[in-house]
């Protein structure tokens, strides 16, 4: 089958567009990781966590939507036909990737962090008579432990369940936490910071016997492993497009059938009267075919990614001597490898990094303004001197085998360098060896 075309007819492209021919040919040609390379000078970039690039089918697929199909999904005239039928058809393709009973359980979203304000706030306020006690993880990422400090404030309860050292909580430790007045739990399905794979399905049995309402933060697990939302018996799931080779702007919450949530957004009636505001039309038909892209085939291409990972946490802890893996080595995202390196701090690392175009990163993209260690990384028990040495590298379907080794040349002279500089060492630092047990397989 011709690509160029197999592909359009496969994510629902209109045959006819008038964009730059040359952005077309260029799109089409070659396969990513050699089209990805060409675009970033050879930059070596493995902060895919932060975000992803948008596939070349996707951006093709999105293109028409900008200045032919164009019309308001509101309107009844053809250009609003034509754009309601390209967002319900996104909405189809997203209800299928995570095996949603119905397309009409999936609403559109600005990103992640509307996705997890709607379902929390949402179902709190539309609970509220039944109770005010949530049930929430330390590890969560802001979007929710900023939504639930902000609910404490309007006078619900929450309680935050630490975690085991390597960043997961239990399937017990919820029901343990559950009272009377319990009306959410919300528990993220993969951690962006370590990759920490949390029992999702053992919850969620959990809660649907007990009739609370079940949210999970799947941002950074939709098209890393496999996900069904009925198997998992989930109420409400958050996704983001950007953080599988999508559009930024744009995510998608699944909401089960029945479930009511308080509006958010106040205004017009779209989305079905639940979500106010002009549908981003070219970012939705991007989600549609960037979800559709990232689950084909995902068991082949998770065991692939999980490889170079491993190849790249091993090489580290095998070059470089006073490293520790953060979270899990098995039962973690594929593409996720973090690390705390002994006596140095992250940022130096990063900015050597950077200078040797390798791009990575210390933790979640949303905090790196902060000077604070991450919470992730102390939740798990790890001193603040350590954990301000943590490097969090992820990878993607364009990631080589050279682009692994490339880091592990370069990587272990920038720790020795700076080593050589740090006013830590092994005579100085008060952090315990025991701190530095490396997770083995």
């Amino acid at each position: 089958m011709n690509s160029r075309k197999g592909t359009a007819r496969a994510l629902d492209i209109p045959a006819r567009s008038c964009y730059n021919a040359n952005v077309k040919s260029h799109l089409m040609a070659g396969n990513y990781p050699a089209e990805r390379k060409r675009n970033h000078m050879d930059r070596i970039y493995l902060d895919n966590a932060a975000t992803t690039a948008v596939a070349p089918a996707v951006l093709e697929s999105m293109l028409p939507y900008f200045t032919e199909i164009y019309g308001n999904p509101s309107s009844v005239h053809a250009e609003g036909r034509g754009a309601r039928k390209a967002i319900e058809n996104a909405r189809r393709q997203t209800a299928a990737a995570i095996g949603a009973a119905s397309p009409q359980e999936i609403y559109f979203t600005g990103g992640g962090s509307e996705s997890d304000n709607w379902a929390i706030k949402g179902a709190a306020f539309a609970n509220r008579k039944k109770g005010n006690h949530i049930i929430t993880t330390a590890v969560e990422h802001h979007a929710v432990l900023h939504t639930c400090a902000w609910l404490e404030k309007q006078g619900f309860r929450v309680t935050y369940l630490p975690v085991d050292g390597e960043g997961r909580v239990t399937a017990q430790q919820v029901a343990d936490a559950i009272c009377d007045d319990t009306i959410l739990i919300t528990v993220m399905a993969a951690n962006n910071e370590i990759g920490t794979l949390m029992p999702i399905a053992e919850i969620g049995e959990i809660a649907r016997s007990r009739k609370i309402l079940f949210h999970t933060d799947a941002v950074q697990a939709v098209g890393a492993i496999p996900l069904n939302v009925q198997e998992l018996k989930v109420d409400m799931l958050s996704m983001s497009a950007h953080k599988f080779h999508g559009p930024k702007g744009v995510g998608a919450l699944y909401d089960r059938k029945g479930i009511r949530l308080d509006t958010l957004i106040h205004g017009g009636a779209q989305e079905r009267g639940q979500r106010a505001g002009t549908e981003n039309l070219p970012g939705i038909v991007g989600l549609g075919a960037a979800i559709t892209l990232a689950t084909e085939n995902l068991t082949g291409k998770a065991a692939r990614i999980a490889a170079l990972r491993d190849r790249l946490m091993d090489g580290i802890l095998s070059r470089i001597p006073d490293v520790r893996v953060n979270g899990p080595r098995e039962g973690r995202l594929p593409n996720n490898c973090n690390v705390s390196v002994r006596y140095i701090e992250g940022e130096s690392m990063l900015l050597r990094l950077d200078l040797a175009g390798i791009s990575a990163s210390s933790g979640s993209a949303c905090t790196s303004g902060s000077l604070d260690p991450s919470h992730v990384l102390l939740a798990i028990g790890l001193p603040h001197e350590v954990a301000h040495g943590s490097l969090r590298f992820t990878l993607s379907e364009a990631t080589t085998e050279a682009e692994i080794d490339t880091v592990l040349d370069t990587l272990p002279g920038i720790v020795a360098d700076l080593r050589a500089m740090s006013v830590l060492n092994a005579n100085t630092t008060t952090v315990s060896d025991e701190t530095f047990v490396c997770p083995r397989k």
